[in-house]
């Protein structure tokens, strides 16, 4: 049976700011922690910003100055999780979201600042890419709480990270600082803290800028090599041809020849 939505102030938003489509989680009374509601929000949001021909690259991020997602709201545990099937169910609305985000037609970057915390680091993984200020904090406590991570979110931390930093990472609950997040390759990238939208908005307009079918083409190659699925890597080989015919390899070719940059249309 699945659990019922609760009620709750947070919520996920969107924006469109040029080629960049913000994915926000708003729930800062609560460090950004993820209700059930928000769970089931989120595939939908990012749908959407896919759906946009003018979203070039998604920028995942928490509302507010002081944390990225502190996880799952445990307020509602009693509700949502109380047995196995509700738990069950629970775990499936959350590795949607993760699916979402790891699936999506278009790169993925996680802005974190602050907290970033079982569910909440979950969603980076989840992500393409990881860009964290300092001061940030990160753990996955479920052992703590006498939760089994899902199996298809603990691929995502293995893929990122290793058997080893995985194993660490459930078996303490213990939290990495961002500098020890960054040795063990949880994030990608490290800045002070009040250069962390700037430095991400200056790769967003990098990748921005390049060819959107290239883009989704090695997306999908990536994540196929990486699942072993045929039908993945069916995909990624018809993706991966399409850009032969595409409107953007011509442009390509000749802005190469012409000595100017680019004007791609993702066509």
């Amino acid at each position: 049976m699945k659990p019922s939505p609760q009620r709750t102030t947070g919520t996920i938003r969107t924006m469109v700011e040029g080629p960049v489509g913000w994915l926000v989680v708003d729930n800062e009374a609560k460090r950004n922690a993820l209700s059930l509601t928000m769970w089931t929000q989120l595939p939908e949001h990012v749908e959407t910003l896919c759906d946009n021909p003018d979203v070039r690259l998604i920028i995942l991020r928490g509302a507010g100055g002081s944390s990225f997602v502190s996880g799952a709201d445990i307020s509602e545990f009693e509700a949502t999780r109380a047995t196995a099937d509700a738990a069950r169910s629970y775990d499936a609305i959350n590795v949607a979201a993760f699916k979402a985000l790891k699936t999506a037609a278009k790169p993925t970057l996680a802005m974190i600042r602050g907290h970033c915390l079982g569910g909440g680091l979950g969603l980076a993984f989840a992500c393409d890419m990881r860009i964290a200020a300092e001061g940030s904090v990160f753990a996955i406590p479920a052992a703590r709480l006498g939760l089994a991570y899902p199996v298809e979110a603990m691929a995502d931390i293995v893929e990122a990270v290793g058997p080893a930093t995985a194993k660490r990472l459930l078996f303490t609950a213990s939290r990495l600082t961002a500098g020890e997040a960054l040795t063990a390759k949880v994030i990608d990238e490290l800045v002070p803290e009040d250069a962390l939208e700037d430095r991400c908005r200056v790769l967003a307009d990098t990748i921005s800028a390049n060819a959107p079918m290239t883009l989704k083409a090695a997306k999908l190659t990536i994540n196929a090599l990486s699942s072993g699925a045929p039908e993945d890597m069916a995909k990624a080989i018809a993706a991966a041809e399409a850009c032969f015919t595409s409107s953007d390899f011509a442009e390509g070719r000749s802005a190469f020849l012409e000595k100017r940059q680019p004007s791609f249309t993702g066509q």
